[in-house]
């Protein structure tokens, strides 16, 4: 890796830092840096995975306030997302990455368009008010409704341990679904829940050596700025502001990646 190389990777990290910590999809830009830095597929995505476990550090120090206000919530959903992740892992190195990879596009447009009628769901789902100062999800949460979203997160777990691009928008989806008003705090729990599907299956990356060591301590150093900046940039602004934002980052995504798998060829 040469000083260009190391310096596009820090970019990547940075950049993709603020998107995790905003919403997601970061993995859509460092993916295609480490390749090219000349790693194959696998081991980039490996790596990417490994490097943005440090970076979500930074988004959880920059929510850490938010915290206590869902740990109810966390305590639900970190069980399915651990196991979620480790199996996501696994399918990665038996499976071929461009089998998945044709999925992608439809799967970060689903979830965008999902995150964008969250609020007609909640109204037909009998969730009352809807006032953005809502600070917690509705008490009226039934347990079938909380089973559907820990299943719903436990299939986006293991999305995000095999792949990951667009897995904040995903879990933001759900989420809303769940009837969160503020956006902040569902922030939270996804950088949470995003460091733990990372984390499980980074470790099965590591065990299996599909890590460059090199190019993921670049990216993990511009991550772990961007993901800071990204989670104090998100709580500064509006929360309509926040989730424009959101939906941009997922509809761009999803047209750059259905550009990349069925129009570049």
């Amino acid at each position: 890796m040469n000083l260009t190389q190391a310096l596009v990777l820090l970019g990547a990290g940075f950049v993709a830092g603020v998107m995790n910590a905003i919403a997601g999809g970061g993995t859509i830009v460092t993916f295609p840096a480490l390749i090219f830095t000349g790693i194959n597929a696998i081991h980039a995505n490996a790596t990417s995975t490994v490097s943005l476990i440090f970076g979500v550090l930074g988004s959880i120090a920059g929510y850490r306030k938010t915290i206590p206000r869902v740990k109810d919530w966390l305590k639900l959903f970190v069980p399915v997302s651990l196991v979620g992740g480790f199996l996501g892992g696994i399918l990665l190195g038996a499976t071929p990455l461009k089998v998945f990879e044709a999925m992608v596009p439809f799967l970060i447009l689903f979830a965008t368009v999902l995150f964008m009628a969250q609020r007609v769901f909640r109204r037909r789902a009998h969730f009352v008010g809807d006032a953005e100062e809502s600070a917690q999800p509705q008490k009226k949460t039934s347990a079938g409704w909380l089973i559907g979203a820990a299943i719903f997160q436990f299939f986006v777990s293991v999305y995000g341990g095999y792949f990951g691009a667009g897995i904040g928008i995903l879990m933001l989806a759900s989420l809303g679904m769940l009837g969160f008003h503020d956006i902040h705090e569902a922030n939270t729990v996804k950088a949470v829940l995003g460091w733990v599907v990372n984390i499980i299956a980074a470790l099965y990356f590591i065990w299996k050596g599909l890590v460059d060591w090199p190019q993921m301590f670049a990216v993990a150093v511009g991550s772990l700025a961007g993901y800071y900046a990204g989670a104090l940039f998100a709580q500064s602004i509006s929360q309509n502001a926040v989730r424009r934002l959101i939906t941009g980052i997922g509809l761009t995504l999803s047209a750059a990646l259905f550009y990349k798998q069925f129009l570049a060829r």
